[in-house]
């Protein structure tokens, strides 16, 4: 059954914020079929290609709604990096990620800040809090650990050697696939004590029993970063900031589905398309650079 928006006030069980997230995304849709007197309906999505052009004009001509499970992206961030002079809108680009997302899908948003003056910018944090005002849910704020980062310039603080990765989800996330990882005390007797709010301890819930072989993984992921260790892909490093394809293998494989469609609207070198292709997900991208458009075909074609 269909709604209208000025009826949501008479459904049971929606409230004043559910409310008011329906009328600014309704809104932005009004304001954009204006703008380009166009549906943004599209018929069919087509699956596993590379688009060359601006990310928001595609994804507004090319993606249905509710039509990606994944998206998997790191944006050119904070001018951290030399990006071929392009640049992008976030607010434009976030309220389209939440309108191509299916319900219990996830956008895992990798960011980091630049330092500048002294401060860090926190754009990360402006960021995240962004999408939360567009009706996305923080799922988990993950931490990308760089395990051989590269030293720094001598600054008056600690080295930096993470990213951030939002998990963002559009409602309760239909899939999770928790990673596990070996647990180091396996074959020991569990002796875990909970503390009380009175400050007394008790035995935990699986006090005495054996530890098991493996854990799910915490959500701190670490990866050696740098020349040939995040992918043996000698093209990629053609490009200035490419992640490691172990960290979008992980994400992948937790958040999604074999047949599942993976969205990166900052294709870049293509490690998203790659590592979907090979988990046996399809994929959808968006590259502005011809250049790295290039780099991304080669790096696909060199996987059949």
């Amino acid at each position: 059954m269909q709604v209208e928006l000025n009826e949501l006030t008479n459904v049971s069980g929606i409230g004043k914020k559910t409310i008011q997230r329906a009328k600014k995304y309704f809104g932005y849709k009004k304001e954009l079929k204006q703008e380009r007197n166009v549906s943004l309906q599209v018929d069919k999505l087509k699956n596993n290609v590379i688009h060359n052009m601006d990310n928001i004009k595609g994804m507004r001509q090319m993606i249905p709604d509710n039509s990606i499970d994944l998206t998997v992206t790191s944006p050119p961030y904070d001018n951290l990096r030399d990006y071929e002079e392009y640049d992008f809108n976030f607010e434009d680009l976030a309220k389209e990620l939440y309108r191509v997302t299916k319900d219990g899908g996830v956008v895992v948003w990798i960011v980091n800040d630049a330092t500048i003056s002294g401060s860090e910018t926190g754009t990360s944090f402006r960021q995240a809090l962004y999408f939360k005002e567009i009706g996305f849910n923080l799922h988990d704020t993950m931490i990308y650990h760089k395990l051989n980062a590269p030293p720094q310039v001598k600054t008056k603080r600690y080295k930096n050697s993470f990213e951030y990765m939002f998990v963002l989800t559009k409602d309760k996330p239909k899939t999770c696939n928790y990673i596990k990882e070996k647990c180091k005390y396996a074959g020991n007797k569990n002796s875990t004590l909970s503390r009380q709010k009175n400050g007394t301890t008790k035995k935990g819930v699986n006090y005495g029993e054996q530890i098991k072989e493996t854990k799910i993984k915490e959500n701190v992921w670490n990866y050696n970063v740098g020349y040939m260790s995040v992918t043996k892909d000698k093209i990629a490093f053609e490009h200035p900031a490419i992640f490691p394809e172990k960290l979008v293998e992980d994400h992948i494989k937790s958040w999604s589905n074999e047949g599942d469609v993976v969205l990166d609207p900052f294709m870049g070198s293509g490690t998203t398309a790659k590592m979907a292709k090979e988990l046996n997900r399809k994929y959808v991208g968006f590259e502005i650079s011809k250049k790295y458009c290039d780099i991304i075909r080669d790096r696909l074609k060199a996987g059949e």
